[in-house]
Order: C-alpha cells, then sequence, then structure tokens
C-alpha cells in the first residue's frame, strides 16, 4: 500500500529498535543465548568522540554504552547509561528496562529535524561526531502520545570506529 501524498514526515524503514538496560553484558547474553541474536559490537559514546550533546534543551554531556547486533534487516540496539543526566536514566526511573525508542535513517540530519520540530516535535537529546571523519549525528525526539514511544533519527558516519568489544568473542 502506497503512504498518502499529504505526509509530511515519511518514514520508509524502521532501521533500529532500541532497549535501556541496567547492565549490558548481561542483555548480550540473554539476547544471544536465548534467542540467537548477536554477535553484539559495542562502543563507548562520549566525549570526545562525540561532541555538541545536548539534554532537555540545554549543552549536557553524558555518557552510555552501547552495543549492536543484526536481527534481520533491523539493527537491535542495547543501551547503557553510565553518566547521566541522560533520556536513558530518564526512561529507566519511569519505565525499567525495555524498548525506548525507533531509529530511522536519514541523509541530513539538520533537515530531518527541521522537518519533525514543523510538524511540532521537540528534540529532547541530541549529539554529532561519532564517525572517524567527524561525521554522524543523532536526534531524539518525543512523540506524545502520536506512537507512544521515541523517534532517533540517525545520520550514519561514512566510516564507525571498530568496536571496543565484541560478543560473543570470536
Amino acid at each position: 500500500m502506497n503512504q498518502p501524498a499529504s505526509v509530511p514526515f515519511p518514514i520508509t524503514r524502521i532501521a533500529q529498535v532500541a532497549f535501556v538496560v541496567r547492565d549490558l553484558h548481561g542483555a548480550m547474553r540473554r539476547f544471544w543465548e536465548q534467542f540467537g541474536i548477536g554477535p553484539w559490537s559495542v562502543y563507548a559514546m562520549e566525549p570526545p568522540r562525540v561532541r555538541d550533546m545536548m539534554y532537555r534543551g540545554r549543552r549536557q554531556d553524558f555518557r552510555m554504552r552501547v552495543a549492536f547486533a543484526m536481527c534481520g534487516q533491523t539493527q537491535i540496539e542495547l543501551v547503557q547509561s553510565v553518566q547521566g543526566p541522560n533520556l536513558y536514566e530518564e526512561f529507566l526511573a519511569q519505565c525499567g528496562e525495555g524498548v525506548q525508542h525507533l531509529g530511522i535513517h536519514v541523509e541530513d540530519i539538520d533537515a530531518a529535524t527541521r522537518q519533525m520540530e514543523g510538524l511540532g516535535y521537540e528534540v529532547i537529546q541530541s549529539g554529532r561526531g561519532y564517525g572517524v571523519g567527524g561525521d554522524g549525528a543523532f536526534a531524539y525526539f518525543s512523540t506524545g502520545g502520536a506512537i507512544g514511544t521515541l523517534i532517533e533519527l540517525i545520520q550514519l558516519p561514512a566510516e564507525r570506529y571498530p568496536p571496543e568489544e565484541v560478543y560473543p568473542a570470536a
């Protein structure tokens, strides 16, 4: 079925489903041993690699460890907060562990952000520069009751740094 011609921000693919967890290694182990999802590539997302970090409308550094694995055509992300404040700590306090956001790949984070803001959605957390060339960016939006979860716009870097760890080890 084709989308209506008047869709202001067409989402053609959910690229990522992200879970907030308290114990990254325990979550990777459960996904691997119970569901066969993996291997996992683990990264620290923190300054100075990630820059221009914003949280709730103000400049705010935060730190998290993330793990990525593919499940078919969809990337599964596990996120463990290391230092806040950030959206992951908010989510854990309000909801416990679980699905926190859906990730959408975009070509131009600035243009896509303007589109989302034009629809009335607010950037509530963001950061830039996690790729080898200083590219790559992310921006989270609260959707209120529209879809019941956060949306993360992701502008992929041309090249990602090698993972700090792979689970399970080869």
